[in-house]
């Protein structure tokens, strides 16, 4: 078994003296012996241990009464993938500084330091200020479904965009770089993740989230962190499941397929409502949006063309540099052949779009 696993007897022994994971029976002889359960248990630990989780944290996770072998399956597949794009962010980083050292131009000491940084909005945390900023409208929706709240978490609170200014927040950014790019005179800010709120059940009148779920490392618990640290819940996201949204969206129907695979595993919108106990509301785009999300420009194509616009946008370093470079020269040749036009007459006539867009309310 040890032999299989790629682990030593010992640390099988230990698994089994703190119970993460008992061999099922013993032999006559005494030795253990391990069942198909077993088995798959153990896959599951060490495959948590390889994406650096905690013996206690992996206790919890596969114990979790509110879920069954394919959904911990899933999890751990999403889990992985975003390890993967986290190495492609690395991969990206380096080859642009291979290229730059082909042209004799030297990486400053802080831009080398950075390609390791451990989250993604590390990477792209920088160009955050210059395109994406609170566009009243949709802020309005986000802010009259917070109620009569008073008291506000703030989660995965960036740069402090959408926070209400007429009540007392809290903020909790676990990238330092988004962290130290929050406005003097913004609410004071916790170093934590989602998935383990540093708060007492029933905290705070509302906890609020504004496109970032997808970045946790796992959604479903961390919407959980929310409902148990407030009595309302309010999260801006998409919906994963949404497969036709693809469709309807020109960037990743024409451009940019290798976005489905960026779905895949990600909860179902289902499963994000159920999480909170609450509803699902659509969030219509306007044309003008000025947060630059990446369905923003929808009516704008030209802005994808733009670097700045790009790199605040975690899809385009996820995607790779390959299929972001084929996708910007394709749009780039359509919009001055025409084409994108031709294809896209209709949108002209549009004020505003359903992408997929969601407000979900507890």
């Amino acid at each position: 078994m040890a032999e299989l696993a790629g682990v030593s007897v010992r640390t099988l022994h230990h698994y089994d003296e703190i119970g993460l994971v008992r061999s099922s029976a013993r032999t006559a002889a005494g030795y253990r012996a391990y069942s198909a359960g077993d088995v798959e248990r153990l896959r599951e630990v060490l495959a948590y241990r390889r994406l650096g989780f905690g013996l206690r944290e992996i206790a919890d996770l596969v114990d979790d009464p509110a879920t069954d072998a394919v959904a911990r399956l899933r999890r751990l597949r999403r889990l992985l993938l975003e390890q993967r794009d986290r190495a492609a962010a690395t991969v990206a980083a380096i080859d642009r500084e291979l290229e730059a050292r082909a042209m004799g131009i030297r990486t400053t000491p802080e831009e080398q330091l950075k390609v390791f940084g451990a989250q993604l909005y590390d990477a792209i945390g920088s160009a955050y200020p210059a395109t994406r900023r609170t566009e009243p409208r949709i802020a309005a929706r986000l802010w009259e479904a917070l109620g009569d709240a008073r008291t506000v978490l703030n989660v995965g609170a960036g740069t402090g965009s959408y926070e209400p200014s007429d009540r007392q927040v809290t903020a909790v950014e676990p990238s330092a770089v988004m962290r130290a790019q929050r406005p003097a005179g913004a609410a004071p800010c916790v170093a934590a993740a989602a998935e383990n709120l540093p708060f007492a059940d029933q905290s705070f009148d509302a906890a609020m989230a504004f496109s970032t779920v997808h970045h946790w490392r796992d959604p479903i618990a961390g919407l959980r962190e929310m409902r148990r640290v407030a009595r309302r819940v309010v999260v801006f996201t998409y919906d994963a499941s949404d497969t036709g949204r693809r469709q309807r969206f020109w960037l990743t129907r024409d451009y940019l397929p290798e976005f489905a695979d960026l779905l895949v595993g990600r909860p179902s919108l289902a499963d994000l409502t159920r999480a909170i106990g609450g509803r699902a509301e659509p969030v219509l785009i306007p044309w003008d949006c000025a947060d630059g999300f990446f369905e923003a420009y929808w009516r704008r194509p030209e802005a994808y063309l733009e670097e700045p616009v790009r790199r605040a946008v975690s899809v385009w370093t996820r995607v790779g540099p390959e299929a972001e470079q084929r996708a910007v020269n394709s749009l780039r040749d359509d919009l001055a052949s025409g084409r994108w036009t031709e294809r896209n007459r209709d949108l002209v006539a549009l004020d505003t779009a359903e992408l997929g867009l969601r407000l979900l309310i507890a």
